[in-house]
């Protein structure tokens, strides 16, 4: 018996007799009040656990011999497909003028429908290309033909791909260029323009460079799988040139990333800051007008990893809020009895008197 009445004495939550209870209208407003709390608090206790958050670790990139994927998407609203080129340019010399890539252009209407598609793997410098055919076809008669070139000006060809792109100009077609340039993992830059044309052409579609309008909206540009949360700054970038054209360049410093999941999968990307600089046309400028991307990649690679809080700190969390509240609420009552007391004796002696 001395054990038992020992343990007892432990208790720290004694019951009182029920006919010693007393149920007020005060205080059940003031359970349901606490009730409504304490789920509230417990939905938002338990989707903070849910939820995941992430992690930043950075370290010295020691990735070597990979290929950079680069993601482009863009309008050109007021140039046609059959005179826009890609051309990429690497730190190491390499100049790629026929990226065999996975490539696409798709004729626009002036709203914005596409009314042709067009796969390319040769979207660089299709002149150029042709004219290296007819220079290794006949490498002993090469000066010849560069004067006959320059006498004519332009062949049949030329004059039908003239006559189709004016055609395209007046009918207001724009291009909508997207795919993938799977480039060396060096500094470098690549653009879209006009360069592909022979200049000659140039010059007799758009009587000059400030004619070209490069007005271009960028739906999307990113340098690798996008991961949660991922911002690239230029997505649905939009440059309309109203008056004379000029050159657009894209400063990019690319910073490699990897995203590690929940699941110990590891997803390898690359994040960008961008600063941006456009230079208007001279009318005695030579050069043409084009949207330029120069890159560089940053010597810190950045690991962002999914992380979930433990369940003990979730518990430890949970008790204290719901505790609290409990706590919280039983003051409440207390102090409505104690006002409900003092309200109501002045009041029943009044009445007695």
């Amino acid at each position: 018996m001395g054990l038992k009445q020992a343990i007892k004495n432990l208790d720290a939550f004694p019951r009182a007799e029920e006919h010693l209870l007393q149920k007020t209208q005060s205080g059940a407003v003031v359970s349901i009040v606490g009730l409504v709390i304490i789920a509230s608090l417990f939905l938002h206790e338990l989707r903070y656990y849910i939820t995941t958050y992430t992690v930043h670790q950075m370290a010295v990139d020691l990735k070597r011999g990979e290929t950079l994927p680069i993601h482009i998407n863009m309008t050109f609203p007021s140039l046609p497909c059959d005179v826009l080129s890609v051309d990429a340019i690497d730190m190491s010399g390499k100049h790629e003028v026929d990226l065999d890539t996975n490539i696409w252009k798709l004729r626009l209407s002036s709203d914005g429908h596409i009314i042709g598609t067009e796969y390319l793997s040769d979207l660089v410098e299709k002149e150029h290309t042709d004219t290296a055919h007819k220079h290794d076809g006949d490498k002993d008669n090469h000066e010849d033909s560069d004067q006959k070139n320059h006498l004519h000006g332009f062949d049949q060809d030329a004059e039908t791909m003239i006559k189709k792109v004016k055609q395209a100009l007046g009918n207001r077609e724009g291009c909508r260029v997207y795919g993938v340039l799977d480039v060396q993992r060096v500094a470098g830059n690549f653009h879209i323009s006009v360069h592909g044309l022979n200049i000659f052409v140039a010059q007799m579609i758009f009587e000059g460079p400030i004619h070209v309008n490069v007005s271009h909206i960028i739906r999307d540009l990113s340098f690798g799988p996008k991961y949660p949360g991922i911002h690239n700054p230029l997505d649905e970038t939009s440059r309309i040139l109203r008056g004379s054209s000029g050159t657009f360049k894209y400063y990019i410093k690319i910073v490699p990333t990897e995203y590690r999941y929940l699941s110990k999968e590891v997803l390898p990307t690359n994040q960008f800051s961008v600063t941006e600089y456009y230079s208007p046309m001279k009318e005695y400028d030579r050069t043409w007008p084009a949207v330029y991307f120069l890159y560089d990649l940053s010597p810190i690679t950045v690991t962002i990893r999914e992380e979930r809080r433990s369940f003990l700190h979730f518990i430890t969390r949970l008790c204290a809020v719901l505790g609290g509240t409990f706590a919280l609420t039983g003051m409440l009552d207390r102090w409505m009895c104690r006002i409900l007391d003092a309200v109501m004796k002045p009041n029943a002696r009044s009445m007695w008197r």
